[in-house]
């Protein structure tokens, strides 16, 4: 991380709690396996930091020096009486010795770039069969992602104080069970890997989530997380096909990142957008990724995502949107993963491919119960709609989705297809 030297010190406090919060974590949680105690060590120092940098100044490394701060406050919290009196002193003094010659490796080798990473082996614990399934996914977004428990629990659908019960007894399961900061054997790889994937997919797709927040920056900082992320499975395993299918979709869904907000700041869906604007680089480490998946021959959902994003950069080439090709994906998604979201993502390509009524027939086949609240579902609509049933109609579809949309760029095109519909 290369900062500024005119920087000041709330800015830098602020940039490395978005760059660096989940592997300070990680790497502070793996020598206790105490997830909750090392987040609070890490609050503390970044709340001494706001204190002591105005003063002292910037530290030429503040990752290393808010590591060594919460370490400290650590060893502080280990020599503590009630701890004493918890563990053997042999015990304590091994893990202060285990620590200190952890963290000293750690130090040695740090730079103003990067930390040793230790962010999988903590999602990892955060997916091992002893925590509830439903909380691993959520468990990863906070401690290694640094997403908030309310932006989770919307994610979710669950209120947040569920959410953030949920996570404070997994972090105490973690404790109490002494589940090991390691990257699983082959056996159990699989199992867990499943999640992890999740985890890093939504880090990516709550870019979405949280763009309506002013800071932006906040939401591109999580997404080079999640990208990088991924990168990282693959380099640690290269062999495992939906590894590299996750890979390929974030590189594929990156390459657009430039031209889906208008100047205006409105969304551009992805059939308009001018291609010049696609970032050829990621095009082609998409491409490679899925191609290096499909050689394994066992497709998954996130292959199957990624080839429908590669179906749509193939425009840049052919001039045009290969619709009926994008529904067969879609098919093939749903009979492995029959979520709604892919279902109304079906029915969208089913009416850009076969005519809008051919469109609207497939959401009248959903659950309609669901998609009373599911924006993409009223989007889609609308849009349907749009091309040749009534103003009226059309415009409650769309009046429905700026209701539940969250992102200002989604709203601020929806507004706009609004308008056309209404008398003059």
């Amino acid at each position: 991380m290369n900062l500024p030297p005119t920087a000041a010190p709330f800015n830098t406090v602020d940039q490395v709690a978005r760059t660096a919060y989940g592997r300070l974590v990680a790497v502070l949680a793996k020598r206790t396996g105490d997830i909750a105690a090392a987040e609070d060590a890490i609050a503390d120092a970044f709340s001494r930091a706001l204190v002591r940098w105005p003063e002292d100044g910037i530290p030429s490394n503040p990752e290393g020096w808010l590591l060594t701060v919460a370490h400290n406050r650590e060893n502080d919290r280990l020599r503590s009486s009630a701890h004493k009196t918890s563990l053997a002193g042999d015990t304590l003094e091994d893990m202060e010795r285990r620590s200190d010659a952890a963290i000293a490796k750690t130090m040695q080798t740090l730079t103003t770039d990067s930390l040793p990473d230790e962010r999988l082996k903590l999602m990892f614990v955060c997916a091992h069969p002893a925590i509830d399934e439903t909380v691993r996914t959520p468990l990863m977004l906070q401690t290694v992602l640094g997403v908030e428990a309310a932006d989770i629990a919307a994610a979710f659908a669950v209120p947040t104080s569920t959410m953030a019960q949920r996570l404070v007894r997994a972090k105490r399961k973690i404790k109490q069970a002494g589940i090991p900061f390691e990257v699983p054997g082959r056996d159990a790889l699989d199992e867990r890997l499943e999640y992890v994937l999740e985890a890093i997919y939504g880090a990516y797709a709550s870019q979405w989530l949280l763009s309506d927040n002013p800071d932006t920056e906040n939401a591109r900082d999580l997404c080079d997380e999640a990208l990088f992320l991924s990168d990282l499975l693959v380099e640690c395993m290269p062999d495992h096909a939906e590894a590299l299918g996750l890979a390929s979709l974030l590189w594929f869904i990156r390459s657009r990142s430039a031209v889906r907000v208008s100047v205006d700041g409105e969304l551009v869906p992805i059939s308009v957008q001018d291609c010049a604007g696609w970032d050829r680089l990621a095009l082609a480490r998409g491409h490679a990724l899925l191609n290096r998946a499909s050689a394994f021959g066992q497709i998954g959902r996130f292959q199957l995502e990624a080839a429908i994003q590669c179906v749509h950069a193939d425009r840049k080439r052919t001039g045009e949107t290969d619709w009926p090709a994008i529904v067969q994906l879609y098919q093939g998604l749903l009979s492995q993963v029959p979520t709604l979201g892919a279902a109304v993502a079906h029915a969208a390509a089913v009416g850009e491919a076969f005519g809008p009524q051919a469109g609207l027939n497939a959401l009248d086949r959903l659950d309609q119960d669901a998609l009373l609240t599911f924006q993409p579902a009223w989007a889609t609509r609308a849009h349907l709609l749009s091309q040749g049933a009534s103003d009226s109609a059309t415009l409650a579809a769309f009046e429905g989705a700026i209701a539940l949309t969250r992102d200002p760029a989604t709203r601020a095109y929806l507004t706009r297809k609004a308008k056309k519909c209404k008398p003059t």
